[in-house]
């Protein structure tokens, strides 16, 4: 196997990085502007160069000095809350979003022999104009750019969540993976992978109180859920798996989802057995921020199943003390099953091109 090293921006806690690897790929520098990812990072994958700085004050040069050979792939996860359509806050002047060309401009100092970048479909519709540049940029460099948007859940993650992929090839083509798996089991392909068949059978978590005062979260794997207010507890039990607020008696509700309130309807819910989970998020341990509630037990997934419907492997480390940065590094991350299928096509085209 003809060895390739990959830079990574926009690096996360590894997530994408775990994807790489399990297709071949090294991972020779990473970079991320958030400490606790970049710890977590280094914690996982301790044989890369970690750059805990802002993208926009790293140059080429710089990367390559610390590749020992030629990049082979530059993989990319820009922020994309500035395009999700699963918040309201989207401004055109959010500065998240111009980091998009940052992706563009690495691609130019570096002269990667592949390009892999993935966001949120979002990208392609509020971010459109930014997408467009980011391609006519690529293509002036010679990259032969596709770009589409996939399922996650047809790649076998136990997951509902649609991603927009952009792979990019220096003078060659390189396509998006084959399914894996399907909704209805079409195409002789298996059905998708449920919440049933990624985290039914895993023990009963403690709360992250109690892990702090035995000694922190990392000693009980992150497997730990937030303390209940007596209302939300009340509101966990009156939730059925696939619904949401609205099956709460009215007493129940939030104040802004009583009087016939008819807006969102993907919060206060569960999630249910026999089906992907929705999307993961870093609310995935909040009750009140998506259907993230367990389908029997009164309670929310924990960080632990939360990182497992990502593809986490059980022995990845969130290597920091605090339940905020942990749940950010698991929602913000690429499901490490889908990145190992994007890589795998990104590695078996240039070997294509080397032979």
């Amino acid at each position: 196997m003809i060895p390739l090293v990959a830079v990574e921006a926009f690096a996360g806690g590894g997530g994408l990085t775990v994807g790489l690897r399990n297709a071949g790929i090294r991972t020779v520098v990473a970079i991320e502007i958030e400490p606790h990812a970049a710890t977590t990072f280094k914690t996982n994958h301790p044989n890369a160069t970690v750059l805990c700085q802002d993208i926009r004050e790293i140059h080429g040069e710089q990367l390559l000095e610390l590749s020992p050979n030629k990049v082979d792939v530059l993989a990319a996860c820009p922020p994309c809350q500035g395009f999700s359509s699963l918040t309201s806050k989207w401004k055109k002047s959010d500065p998240r979003n111009n980091l998009v060309s940052e992706v563009g401009r690495l691609a130019r100092e570096i002269t990667p022999t592949a390009i892999m970048m993935e966001n949120v479909p979002g990208l392609a519709d509020k971010g459109r104009h930014l997408l467009k540049d980011l391609m006519a940029d690529l293509r002036q460099l010679g990259y032969i750019t596709n770009c589409d948007i996939l399922q996650v859940a047809d790649y076998g993650v136990p997951q509902r969540r649609r991603r927009l992929v952009l792979l990019a090839g220096l003078g060659f083509r390189i396509e998006m993976p084959e399914r894996t798996h399907s909704k209805t089991g079409d195409d002789g392909l298996p059905k998708w992978k449920t919440l049933r068949n990624a985290i039914a059978g895993m023990e009963e978590p403690i709360t992250f109180q109690e892990a702090r005062n035995k000694g922190g979260a990392k000693l009980f794997n992150w497997h730990v859920v937030r303390q209940l207010s007596p209302e939300t507890r009340l509101r966990i039990k009156a939730a059925r798996p696939g619904g949401s607020w609205s099956d709460f008696p009215e007493d129940l509700r939030a104040k802004c989802h009583r009087g016939g309130y008819k807006g969102f309807s993907n919060v206060y819910g569960r999630m249910s057995w026999d089906e992907p989970s929705v999307t993961i998020t870093a609310g995935c341990t909040t009750f009140s921020k998506g259907r993230f509630g367990h389908p029997i037990e009164d309670r929310t997934i924990s960080l632990r199943e939360a990182a497992t419907l990502q593809t986490f492997p059980i022995d990845f480390i969130f290597d920091t003390p605090y339940f905020e940065r942990a749940c950010e590094i698991v929602g913000n991350a690429l499901p490490c099953v889908f990145a190992e299928a994007l890589a795998r096509c990104v590695r078996q085209s240039i070997a294509i091109q080397a032979s």
